[in-house]
């Protein structure tokens, strides 16, 4: 039961980073970097309480899905479908350009960026350091994830 309100509480905090206007998605592995840049004004965000689900367009979402093992957060972008069964798949950034929650799977990050205003310069250097302030890669192997809880 306490996983449930961690991850609610994780689902929440999504929520609050999908009221920025300009959220960056980046999936970073071994083989490189993916950006996409969602505008909110345009891409409608649903909210469906009841069911612990965050939907923006047909971009982004995060569900919270009750389980035998305590619940377990489902986050879908692109072809990637991650699940985060708890504490330490996670962490939470803030830089002077804006809040991130990182999504660590396998050797992989997801990173949900609200940005303060649009990046206009140097987004895909902007985006890998804030992933840089929990995840530390190695000749492009990640070699160290800093979980926030």
């Amino acid at each position: 039961m306490h996983a449930l309100f961690v991850l609610g509480d994780l689902r929440a905090k999504l929520v609050k980073l999908f009221q920025s206007r300009f959220v960056y998605i980046t999936e970073q592995s071994a083989e490189g970097i993916y950006v996409a840049e969602i505008d909110t004004e345009s891409a409608l965000v649903v909210d469906d309480k009841p069911g612990l689900k965050l939907k923006v367009g047909d971009h982004f979402s995060a569900s919270v899905l009750p389980s035998r093992e305590g619940g377990k957060l489902e986050v879908k972008f692109r072809e990637i479908k991650l699940t985060v069964y708890g504490l330490g798949d996670y962490a939470f950034v803030t830089t002077a350009d804006g809040q991130a929650i990182l999504f660590k799977e396998g050797h992989s990050v997801v990173t949900v960026f609200a940005a303060h205003q649009q990046l206009q310069e140097g987004l895909t250097k902007t985006l890998k350091a804030v992933t840089a302030k929990a995840a530390k890669w190695r000749k492009g192997e990640l070699v160290t994830f800093k979980a926030s809880e």
